[in-house]
């Protein structure tokens, strides 16, 4: 039990990272009766325009985190986004601080090589072949290696930033420099993975909590240029490879320990189901939750780190997402449409806030549910297509 936001009985949450994703992570937790406080990089992020308290700092400045943090003395801290000087997560753990899910979960899944090497060297769970290069003549040796077409990614990054497709070996320097110009941290190092033919690519939503492990029905997306545009729920595989899929998010998250919602992004193929990535955190695609099941992943991730019971997830209906992006940088920006967006039946739009825009930055999300997911994804694209960013002259 604890005491009303601003009583000396309350419990404080502090959230490294406050875009979009952040800001439902907030509200949920303010239905709990949590104190909530939002921190990132810049001023008026979404996320602080619902927190009770709000501070910006540069996240990946280990003494200033450090500081913010001794200063706040959060009872939990949960990091949304990559660019987090995870060193001193770790040493604020071994003070006594509860970092979400676990500072070594934090540490492994803000680089991708940490993560890779978790699951397919030491856990032996299935991947695409991939490399490793910290400069430019690596890469070409690595894209050498791994033949052409291959995914160059940032090995911190988010959103697709930075991620390209490799498709000759004269390409290797265009996207050595697209992955330096994309990435979150300081150091130049990208992984290099072989091109993946997959049927479907899908996120499965894992939540460890007080109950164990439960999953969510797999969720369906399309991706471009590294970032997800759209996403549906349920997306109907094979049982087999459902099973297959369960088995892969159980071993990463038991691995990675404690207690919160993961994003577990898997390919699925015709040998079978390879691991991509996993986040520690809600995920991008997981906002079509917030109009399918009767827990959003948001809901979850918050029951589940504060240790409340999830006996289980129900899909009340089928949904689908769709993004709006801007395709300009700019602070005087307004968003129309929203008013015939929502003419569309069980449509929901979420306008962001966020106070800058810039070339493929998400500023909205269209939300539509239906007794069928195609009719779902068709209503949510419409919704989408309907929202504009538009600037004063």
């Amino acid at each position: 039990m604890w005491g009303a936001p601003f009583s000396d009985h309350a419990r404080t949450m502090l959230l490294l990272g406050s875009g979009e994703l952040g800001k439902e992570v907030i509200i949920e937790a303010q239905r709990l009766g949590v104190r909530t406080v939002a921190v990132d990089r810049y001023e008026h992020a979404p996320a602080m325009q619902v927190a009770h308290e709000s501070h910006v700092i540069d996240m990946l400045d280990a003494e200033a985190l450090k500081n913010l943090i001794r200063q706040v003395k959060p009872d939990i801290i949960v990091p949304e986004i990559e660019a987090i000087a995870t060193s001193a997560l770790l040493e604020l753990e071994e003070e006594g601080y509860h970092v979400v899910p676990t500072a070594r979960a934090a540490r492994l899944t803000m680089d991708r090589e940490g993560i890779r090497r978790l699951a397919a060297e030491e856990l032996g769970i299935p991947t695409a072949a991939y490399r490793f290069a910290d400069s430019l003549d690596s890469l070409i040796e690595a894209v050498k290696e791994i033949g052409t077409p291959c995914v160059v990614k940032p090995l911190m990054s988010s959103s697709g930033k930075g991620q390209t497709v490799c498709r000759t070996p004269e390409d290797a320097e265009a996207s050595w420099n697209a992955a330096l110009e994309g990435a979150r941290a300081k150091g130049a190092a990208v992984i290099v993975e072989a091109f993946v033919k997959f049927d479907s690519e899908i996120t499965l939503l894992t939540v460890r909590s007080a109950s164990g492990t439960t999953f969510c029905p797999p969720i369906g997306h399309i991706q471009q240029d590294g970032d997800y545009i759209e996403s549906w729920q349920p997306h109907y595989i094979s049982s087999q490879a459902l099973q297959e899929a369960q088995d892969i998010a159980r071993s990463i998250t038991d691995s990675l320990g404690g207690y919160g919602l993961f994003g577990v992004e898997l390919f699925i193929t015709e040998q079978g189901v390879l691991f991509s990535e996993v986040s520690p955190r809600p995920h991008d695609t997981g906002m079509v939750t917030m109009v399918t099941q009767d827990l959003s992943e948001f809901a979850l991730h918050v029951r589940a780190i504060l240790g409340f019971p999830i006996p289980s997830v129900h899909v009340l209906t089928p949904g689908a997402s769709a993004t709006l992006k801007a395709d300009r940088e700019g602070l005087s920006f307004k968003i129309s449409g929203v008013h015939e967006a929502l003419e569309i039946p069980r449509t929901q739009i979420r306008l962001f806030g966020k106070p800058l825009s810039k070339p493929g930055r998400r500023m909205a999300v269209a939300l539509s549910a239906h007794e069928d997911v195609e009719t779902a994804r068709i209503h949510a694209k419409k919704a989408a297509s309907l929202l504009k960013v538009e600037w004063a002259e």
